[in-house]
């Protein structure tokens, strides 16, 4: 039996937090927020660039908390109507203010609940990220206290309770005196709902200037359960896909089928669309150096039903095709679960 005290634990039961953000610009603002967001393991349901926002879509979903950014400090009335405008029409809990300080008062007069924080661009263009990021991480462990299914982990424990995400990213530092890794690495976190890439800033080139060595990104639609539906819709848009269904020995057949095999081809299918989000076959999201990858580390449900010659074929299928390379990452299996925990330990 262990004392209250000494019972660490980090939890994403609560399908994590959705945040929308509305921001100055793509470069500074939304860019850094975005960041700050992700490594804090909230969920971004949208991002909203302010020059842009009356023709920006609602949306229809309850929103946890919006984050308004935007302008470095001494510069003033860059947020006006518009905004308060657009906020009437969506649905939200929380809202933060994290732009120049000269607005914050327009905020605070107009939206009795707005929390005020410090700017998170500093007078250099580089990024504060304390205090939003405690800010999230503390309004995540309030949101499990109000969750019915999962308030009773306050029964056994007196520490906060940390979302997974943010306490993997903390890990990764510590994961050579654990695992035979080497930098630069990736680490693919693929689940129920979504599937979530840990990377080594190196492996970008627009690398943003904060004490972070990793970074994280997060596809809502690439989870195995709660989100198969959208897997499938991505793996079918995909011009490789068949190739890749025939390179498993499969059809499409296998995505109506409710079995350990699917499941299983579901994996490989998720492992294989997210690398192809992160390469230059496909420019929406970040690109990553993938030539330069050294090892893939692989967490979460994925490690329960795949083995590591399932993951080594789907890796190798696609450094051929969409790369054209013969290079080949080391694969590491945290099988263990060891990634969740070691930095809430420490």
């Amino acid at each position: 039996q262990y004392q209250k005290e000494d019972v660490y634990i980090c939890s994403s039961a609560n399908g994590g937090l959705s945040t929308l953000i509305i921001g100055l610009s793509k470069s500074f603002s939304l860019k850094y927020a975005t960041n700050i967001a992700y490594n804090s393991g909230i969920n971004i349901i949208d991002t909203v660039l302010y020059s842009h926002i009356q023709e920006s879509s609602i949306p229809s979903d309850l929103i946890d908390v919006v984050i308004v950014v935007g302008a470095i400090d001494g510069v003033k009335g860059v947020f006006g109507q518009e905004l308060l405008d657009y906020l009437d029409k969506i649905n939200y809990s929380n809202i933060v203010y994290v732009g120049n300080k000269e607005d914050a008062t327009f905020l605070q007069q107009h939206i009795s609940n707005a929390v005020i924080l410090p700017n998170i661009i500093d007078h250099k263009l580089h990024i504060r990220e304390e205090e939003l990021k405690e800010y999230l991480t503390n309004l995540y462990q309030a949101d499990i206290v109000g969750k019915e299914d999962i308030k009773h982990l306050y029964d056994i424990t007196s520490n906060q309770i940390y979302p997974t995400p943010y306490i993997v990213n903390k890990t990764l530092s510590l994961l050579d005196g654990k695992f035979k890794v080497v930098d630069p690495y990736i680490l693919i976190d693929i689940g129920g709902a979504t599937t979530d890439i840990h990377y080594s800033k190196d492996l970008i080139m627009d690398n943003i200037l904060n004490e972070n060595e990793y970074d994280r990104l997060v596809f809502k639609k690439l989870g195995v359960f709660k989100s198969k539906e959208s897997l499938i819709f991505s793996a079918k848009n995909n011009e490789f896909v068949y190739e890749l269904l025939a390179y498993l020995k499969v059809t499409e057949n296998i995505f109506q089928e409710q079995n350990e095999k699917a499941l299983k081809v579901l994996m490989q299918l998720a492992i294989f669309l997210v690398l192809c989000k992160v390469s230059s076959y496909n420019k929406a999201y970040i690109t990553l150096k993938l030539n330069a990858l050294n090892s893939l580390i692989f967490t979460g449900g994925i490690t329960k039903v795949l083995h590591q010659e399932d993951i080594q074929n789907i890796v190798s299928f696609f450094y051929k095709k969409i790369l054209n390379s013969s290079h080949n990452p080391t694969i590491v299996m945290d099988s263990n679960y060891d990634i969740w925990t070691m930095a809430i330990r420490n």
